[in-house]
């Protein structure tokens, strides 16, 4: 006679796990493809907004090596370098990267719309607030100052180049989560932006949401959304709203407005023993 002996969590939502440029600050996710735009054009390569927001949400070093791979970029590439390029010229377009990124991202940081109001819902709800990021902690720095003083100050911040692996691994939401006590891992939710944020939450175990209308999936400022034809944003909402959702995530949101209502409907699927 054989046994499995299975636990359950139950309990409320411990956690969430936020992402920043185009989730928490950054209406559009701007700043990242300001800088690698300015990057490449430094290096005399034509980078389009699309080629620049492809790969949104990995380690930045990663970002650039993905950039390079694309076969457009890589064929300017070699016809300025007379071959592909290599670990050492990701390398140092990363260190390039780095302070020009660090300036960048201060002028793309209001937060989005319904953050404060999020946070203090999650107040109310004794639920704690992390953030993982695709930036270095030299490029936050600044950022997190400017984020605290419009009232935003997540009790953890994990950047990419503080774990083995940035995204899609898992160990950014997963140190968030260690950095906060918060566990199980079922017990928290990762929010994001682009593909590479669900899969981070998926890989860690964890909820999944995505944020459409703010983020690099739209990639529009929220002058642009507010004069778009309304049938053209709609269209634009459902295709980011499908691969987010192909992608695996359990929920997808235009903004963090409807939050507390993803919450209720998680914390219902846990008390039944549910997981991710």
């Amino acid at each position: 006679m054989s046994f499995r002996f299975q636990r359950k969590y139950t309990g409320p939502v411990q956690a969430v796990i936020f992402d920043w440029a185009g989730t928490t600050l950054d209406y559009g996710c701007r700043a990242p493809v300001a800088a690698f735009q300015r990057l490449f054009e430094e290096e005399s390569i034509r980078v389009s907004v699309d080629e620049a927001r492809r790969p949104m949400g990995a380690h930045k070093r990663d970002h650039i090596a993905m950039m390079l791979a694309m076969e457009s970029i890589a064929a300017q590439w070699r016809e300025i370098h007379g071959a592909n390029a290599t670990h050492e010229d990701i390398e140092r377009l990363y260190q390039k990267s780095i302070p020009m990124q660090a300036d960048i991202v201060l002028e793309y940081a209001k937060l989005t719309p319904f953050v404060l109001p999020t946070m203090e819902m999650l107040a109310e709800r004794d639920i704690l607030v992390g953030s993982t990021t695709g930036y270095s902690r030299r490029i936050m720095e600044g950022l997190i100052q400017l984020a605290a003083d419009q009232g935003y100050h997540p009790e953890s911040v994990v950047c990419a180049d503080e774990v083995p692996e940035g995204r899609p691994a898992p160990w950014m939401a997963i140190t968030s989560a260690m950095h906060m006590n918060a566990y199980p891992l079922e017990s928290c939710v990762k929010i994001g932006d682009t593909v590479a944020d669900i899969e981070e939450g998926l890989n860690a175990g964890m909820w999944t949401v995505g944020v459409s209308l703010t983020g690099n999936e739209l990639g529009l400022t929220e002058e642009e959304v507010d004069t778009m034809d309304e049938d053209q944003l709609d269209l634009a909402l459902l295709r980011a709203d499908r691969k987010f959702k192909a992608a695996g995530a359990h929920y997808v949101l235009e903004t963090l407005e409807h939050l507390e209502s993803v919450l209720d409907d998680i914390e219902e699927r846990l008390a039944t023993g549910e997981r991710p």
